[in-house]
């Protein structure tokens, strides 16, 4: 069965099938590098999911997930028509603040409250690479994937939402280690640490990410939703405060479980 795609450019597809998404990379040739063109068709992909998508999907065509930021970004020049970093150092902070935001955009909705979103990850995965990939809820990696945060080696930040999630997943002191080295984190690792729900064989990626689709979908929505947002919140909440979260939750649910009437 082939889906009609909602959207198709600038290295991103998005189709949608019930309650799942998928959102495709489409740039095996370049190893799925990032541009700002593709940061603003993810935002986009984003803005167009129907209310029905429970699920996200996303994956990547060719061997490499995402080889991070497309280098033309460090040149003079830059992408036709974008600002090159050069520009961007010598504007004003407000600007420089508004378009690095608009970039962040991309990956941000990944992480909305009323979906969850699983990356499908194979390769290279660096840089933007890594941080798309840890702008999903889950990760499911092939043996082969390689992480790596190139930022600070190259004298910048990783600055595309990631360090957030990086942190909370492998602890400070870890993920101060990867982006200050740059090294590469391979799939027995990112199991180990949390990196990675799953690490499988590449031939069994689509499979795995299809057996955990199907499970998530089993449990009823508005329950999973809730869930979803107790865990986003606990560890910026003290102890009472997340049990007071847990009951207002659940008196929710409890609520909305009665019959009518």
């Amino acid at each position: 069965m082939t889906l009609e795609p909602v959207l198709d450019k600038d290295g991103v597809r998005l189709t949608v099938e019930d309650a799942v998404a998928t959102v495709t990379l489409t740039n095996p040739a370049k190893r799925n590098a990032q541009s700002p063109a593709l940061w603003r068709a993810l935002t986009q992909a984003g803005r167009s999911l129907p209310g029905s998508v429970r699920v996200v999907v996303l994956r990547a065509e060719g061997k490499s997930f995402s080889a991070g930021l497309d280098r033309r970004a460090f040149t003079p020049e830059g992408f036709d028509g974008e600002p090159s970093f050069q520009d961007l150092a010598q504007g004003s902070d407000e600007d420089l603040d508004a378009t690095i935001s608009a970039y962040q955009d991309g990956f941000i909705w990944l992480r909305s409250p009323d979906l969850v979103s699983i990356a499908a990850v194979q390769g290279h995965a660096i840089g933007a690479g890594f941080q798309l990939a840890l702008a999903c809820d889950l990760r499911i990696v092939a043996s082969d994937v390689q992480f790596a945060m190139r930022e600070t080696s190259l004298g910048l930040v990783p600055d595309l939402t990631g360090t957030h999630p990086l942190v909370g997943l492998v602890g400070y002191a870890r993920a101060l280690e990867i982006c200050a080295t740059g090294r590469y984190v391979q799939a027995d690792e990112a199991e180990r640490t949390g990196l990675a729900n799953l690490a499988v064989p590449p031939a069994d990626l689509d499979a795995a990410v299809r057996d955990l689709t199907t499970a998530l979908l089993a449990a009823p929505r508005d329950a999973l939703i809730e869930t979803k947002a107790l865990l986003q919140g606990a560890t910026s909440r003290t102890l009472a405060e997340q049990r007071a979260a847990e009951r207002a939750a659940q008196g929710r649910r409890l609520r909305d479980l009665l019959p009518p009437g």
